[in-house]
């Protein structure tokens, strides 16, 4: 038989913590991943278009970006919602209960205001722009300026840059935060 009263609020919520903060460490890390699988793939399919002499097949790069990206996106909004749960709701009630003076979880907190965060964060920005949008734009100008372009591929790529300039200005709205 299980005794209920060894189960309190705080057991719960810390619990509740540490299931958070190891959903978070596998997102990071999975999400951190995306930006070199991207590389890599978009680095072989610009290998092979090279080897084969077929432009067409740059499209793919876009494709891959778009698709990582969103993925990349969707864990790192996940990370940050995360954070901002265990510091702005978990850690208080935590702290309410312990009777705590000062925050609880005060790293959720202190990494945010350690000099030079703003810019560690515009840089990756920066790097997760060129990823996810540059490099896919790049490509499809390629395509674009390749002397042998089919209409229905041109359709196509118009329709990839619009979905790219879609997920551009995702990435600079995360960026604002």
């Amino acid at each position: 038989m299980t005794r209920t009263d060894d189960v309190t609020e705080s057991k719960v919520l810390l619990a509740e913590y540490d299931r958070l903060k190891e959903e978070q460490k596998t997102r990071i890390g999975f999400r951190d991943n995306l930006l070199y699988f991207t590389l890599a793939a978009a680095t072989a399919v610009v290998a092979i278009t090279a080897q084969s002499g077929q432009s067409r097949l740059l499209l793919f790069v876009p494709a891959i970006c778009l698709i990582l990206g969103w993925t990349y996106l969707a864990n790192d909004e996940k990370i940050s919602a995360i954070g901002d749960y265990v510091r702005d709701r978990l850690g208080p009630r935590l702290g309410e209960l312990a009777s705590a003076d000062g925050a609880v979880f005060g790293w959720e907190v202190y990494h945010r205001d350690v000099a030079g965060h703003t810019v560690r964060k515009r840089l990756q920005s920066a790097v997760d722009l060129f990823t996810y949008l540059v490099l896919p734009m790049v490509c499809t100008t390629a395509f674009w300026c390749s002397p042998v372009v089919q209409p229905l591929l041109l359709v196509a790529s118009l329709g990839q840059t619009l979905a790219l300039a879609v997920l551009g200005l995702q990435f600079l709205r995360r960026t604002e935060r």
